[in-house]
């Protein structure tokens, strides 16, 4: 497996990493921890994933040189705008315990984005991160930012799986040299993806699970995969995509499993931007 991807300013990122949504923040410094034993060096986290510092505990408690890891999170809907984003970008560097942020992204396409971006311009010029993108932006928005930004997003974070391959949008992001990484590469488990015959005829020809078999065929397209676990047996499986490889006749089989449309949500639906423009209301009363 190819280990790194070059981002469209030259950044080299890894293609695998270990995300740390729903991970409870008292727990995330444990498994953050046993992320990185298993050979994990890229960790994706988000201000409103409220484990920043988890994340922040478990590497630097590792001894691993800074330089080997790479380091992702994302600005909230409620620390949107220039001033707003600029005092929560130094305080997830805080939380996280570095001088740099590798890739720093707007985790939701609401409220003021486009604040929230020149703010992550500002950091980048500073070297307070590497690299800067976006989170669930999808066609004409994504466009829009895109051509009005000096900074062309390096990365877009979507929900990205063997049902929903995001065709159009790699389409779309290749202008601009806009890399794609996956949230949620196994779907969750969804559509009966560790039941779907396809998948379990081709890790059956390997020895493989069908976790592996979706994961080599993402990063093999060069999409960045971040899947979680909290069972040590499942990371290190996930990790382990060097021995083996998709034929051709594979991988075209796997696309056809395409739906062209996310499963887990729809970033048109009004319903899911209201619950997203009040989510951490119940953690912070402030940002009422």
């Amino acid at each position: 497996m190819k280990k790194t991807i070059t981002l469209n300013n030259g950044v080299e990122m890894p293609l695998m990493g270990y995300g740390v949504w729903q991970i409870a923040p008292t727990e995330c410094e444990q498994y953050v921890s046993e992320a990185l034993k298993a050979g994990y060096r890229s960790i994706d986290t988000a201000q409103a994933y409220y484990n920043e510092e988890g994340v922040g505990a478990a590497i630097s408690k590792s001894g691993l040189p800074r330089e080997e890891l790479f380091l992702t999170t994302k600005v909230w809907i409620s620390n949107a705008g220039d001033e707003k984003a600029a005092r929560s970008i130094d305080d997830s560097l805080r939380k996280l315990k570095t001088d740099y942020i590798d890739l720093l992204l707007i985790h939701q396409p609401f409220g003021d984005y486009y604040g929230t971006y020149r703010a992550m311009e500002s950091a980048y010029r500073a070297g307070k991160v590497r690299a800067i993108g976006l989170s669930n932006f999808y066609d004409a928005r994504f466009v829009d930012l895109a051509e009005n930004m000096e900074i062309k997003p390096a990365v877009v974070q979507l929900e990205t799986h063997v049902f929903s391959q995001q065709v159009k949008m790699r389409g779309l992001m290749k202008e601009y040299g806009t890399r794609l990484m996956a949230w949620s590469p196994l779907a969750r488990g969804m559509n009966n993806l560790f039941g779907n015959e396809t998948l379990k005829s081709i890790a059956v020809r390997h020895g493989k699970d069908i976790a592996q078999i979706c994961l080599k065929f993402l990063t093999d397209e060069g999409v960045i995969v971040i899947p979680q676990s909290t069972k040590s047996e499942r990371m290190a499986s996930n990790f382990a995509l060097d021995d083996f490889e998709l034929t051709a006749e594979e991988r075209e089989a796997i696309r056809r499993l395409d739906t062209g449309h996310p499963l887990a949500a729809d970033f048109n639906d009004p319903a899911l931007a209201k619950y997203l423009l009040g989510y951490d209301a119940q953690f912070n009363p402030d940002n009422q």
